[in-house]
């Protein structure tokens, strides 16, 4: 049997950010999907999937879910065998947008999280497709089933995120960084610079794509990934 592959999904999110994705890939492989819990820092998050991670696995990680696999290979690079790095930043948090999410915090605590995710988030998310109406609905299902102290310790620990650029550098294992094309929250420029960063990594940009590729174009995605299992 293939390794197991570990997706970590992006701010509030859950399993259903990659439903395509375990579709195809739990025919030859476990694949599981570990939540973030309520810790307020990346360094505790990661420390919480290692405790509950199979000893060795792939590891897969979306924009936030990005954020914690680098972490999580910082922390225990031993146990990771390949990584794939999706619509994330290697980069600490910047200091305006640290800032930026205090009134967010402050709206979701008086009981506006619908309201933040629907004006505030959702907007970066998506470029114009076909199916952009049904996959902002489970954006919003997602993030609802989450609920405020969710959104409240994932944006704490995105406020005090390390930067992982000595990370990458120290990578050796089969590496893929890939993004959507329109990303608007994690540019392409990212991701180059993390293609630069990481040794012998392959970049793949998603057409049709803007920060959530798992959804917009599963296919494209998927084969992306699948080539990635197999290098």
């Amino acid at each position: 049997m293939s390794a197991p592959l570990l997706f970590l999904p992006g701010m509030m999110c859950d399993a259903r950010l990659y439903g395509p994705q375990l579709a195809v890939f739990s025919a030859t492989r476990p694949v599981m999907v570990a939540p973030f819990g309520l810790h307020e820092t990346v360094e505790e998050i990661a420390a919480g999937v290692l405790a509950h991670a199979p000893p060795h696995f792939a590891l897969a990680g979306l924009s936030m879910g990005g954020i914690v696999a680098m972490e999580v290979i910082r922390q225990a690079p031993e146990r990771v065998t390949r990584l794939a790095l999706l619509d994330t930043n290697p980069k600490a948090e910047d200091p305006a947008i640290a800032a930026r999410r205090e009134p967010q915090i402050a709206k979701v605590r008086e009981g506006g999280l619908r309201t933040v995710m629907r004006d505030e988030m959702k907007p970066n998310y998506l470029t114009d497709g076909p199916n952009t109406g049904a996959i902002l609905d489970l954006c919003m299902a997602m993030a609802e089933t989450l609920g405020p102290k969710a959104f409240i310790s994932q944006s704490r620990a995105l406020q005090s995120r390390p930067d992982q650029q000595d990370t990458l550098r120290r990578i050796t294992v089969p590496t893929l960084v890939l993004c959507g094309k329109d990303d608007a929250l994690c540019p392409l420029h990212r991701h180059t610079l993390m293609h630069e960063l990481v040794p012998g990594s392959t970049l793949t940009v998603i057409k049709g794509a803007g920060h959530l590729p798992t959804l917009e174009q599963p296919d494209a995605t998927n084969e992306a990934i699948g080539a990635w299992l197999t290098r």
